[in-house]
């Protein structure tokens, strides 16, 4: 196959601390197969992850920074050493392949249960059920109404992501990702329909995006800005519990736009959906309105293929293109695209399971489907 390397995909980026040999990422996701006492990485995960290390930048699956954080079963945790040293194999073996790697911190909110906090329950900005499912050791169970933060515990929380970029630096990533997306914490804080609060982290969009900046200004005491990332989802709706409304987007353009004061490694956004294509306040295409409002390293996320994948960057309306699904079933998504090679089709039953190296480790790469 003849290899075509003038993709806008496959040029290199050198921007501020990023040193990209491509412009895919591989896109944050979940997948469940840390099954043990420890919630820590295994050498299984480090394979996952080594086996794509040919991508730009590989950004995890969302790392829990406390006990708290959790909302999923069988994910890798980041605030204990025993995780610190399962994290630790997983940058070995990437950066061994020539890759790059940062851990995504996350802290779930609202969107857990209690039976991952010992029958305590979830907390959130605001004492809100977000009416969803929550996917815990007994199956997906509905969610509860969760019990709404004091100042003093959001203030730990602060804390507890300090202490996981600390972790996240100790274990060899290069750099981290603030999972202030997708209904989480940080989501559920920027969001009036999940934040009704009346002190300093409620009522003004500057009240809702207080706690993000002031995890940033945490974090910075752990690693440089020139290393965190930030993810983003400003048209979610519908979604857990999250939904589009007047104050969305004026409250996303004040978050970015701040955000222009931190030297952040990258800014890393999700494409809007069809359920917001008939809502008159929502924006529609993320990308081309943001990219004018953000001066630094902006990644877009969002059901993408190769050819939308290099125009979205030949346009200039983002940096890199993250990819999720695609390099679930394709390890070697890198080359296959340089060929403009088949790719594997995935499956879905084996995303977010506990089927070992089934649907994990065993995709075959190009070249031994051309062996065989």
């Amino acid at each position: 196959m003849t290899v075509q390397s003038n993709q806008p995909l496959l040029q290199p980026l050198q921007k501020g601390a990023l040193d990209l040999k491509n412009r895919l990422v591989m896109a944050p996701m979940t997948r469940s197969r840390a099954a043990n006492e420890a919630h820590a990485a295994t050498p299984l995960v480090a394979e996952y992850y080594a086996q794509r290390a040919s991508a730009g930048l590989i950004i995890t699956e969302g790392t829990p920074v406390s006990s708290q954080a959790i909302g999923y079963i069988n994910v890798p945790g980041i605030y204990t050493d025993a995780q610190v040293a399962g994290w630790q194999l997983v940058t070995e073996a990437v950066h061994a392949k020539g890759g790059k790697i940062y851990a995504q911190l996350w802290h779930v909110g609202r969107m857990s249960h209690p039976d991952f906090h010992n029958g305590e329950l979830p907390v959130a900005p605001s004492a809100i059920n977000p009416h969803d499912k929550a996917f815990t050791p007994q199956g997906f169970q509905d969610t509860v109404t969760p019990r709404a933060l004091t100042v003093e515990e959001i203030k730990g929380i602060v804390q507890d992501f300090k202490k996981a970029a600390a972790n996240a630096v100790k274990a060899g990533f290069d750099g981290v990702e603030i999972h202030a997306s997708n209904g989480y914490l940080f989501h559920q804080f920027f969001s009036t329909c999940s934040n009704q609060r009346t002190d300093e982290y409620g009522g003004s969009a500057e009240n809702r995006a207080r706690f993000l900046f002031e995890v940033l200004d945490a974090v910075k005491e752990e690693i440089d800005l020139s290393r965190v990332g930030v993810r983003l989802n400003p048209s979610m709706h519908q979604q857990f519990g999250i939904v589009v409304d007047e104050e969305t987007a004026p409250t996303f353009e004040y978050i970015v736009q701040r955000l222009n004061d931190y030297t952040l490694a990258y800014l890393h956004l999700t494409e809007a959906s069809k359920k917001v294509a008939d809502l008159p306040f929502a924006i529609k295409e993320i990308a081309r309105h943001f990219r004018p409002l953000y001066n630094g390293t902006l990644i877009i996320n969002g059901g993408f293929t190769q050819e939308t994948g290099n125009k979205v960057i030949e346009e200039g309306n983002a940096d890199l293109v993250a990819y999720g699904v695609p390099f679930i079933a394709n390890p070697d998504l890198v080359e296959r695209f340089a060929q403009n090679a088949p790719l594997n089709q995935p499956d879905p039953n084996t995303f977010y399971s506990n089927t070992g190296e089934k649907g994990y480790t065993d995709y075959p790469t190009l070249a031994e489907v051309n062996v065989a």
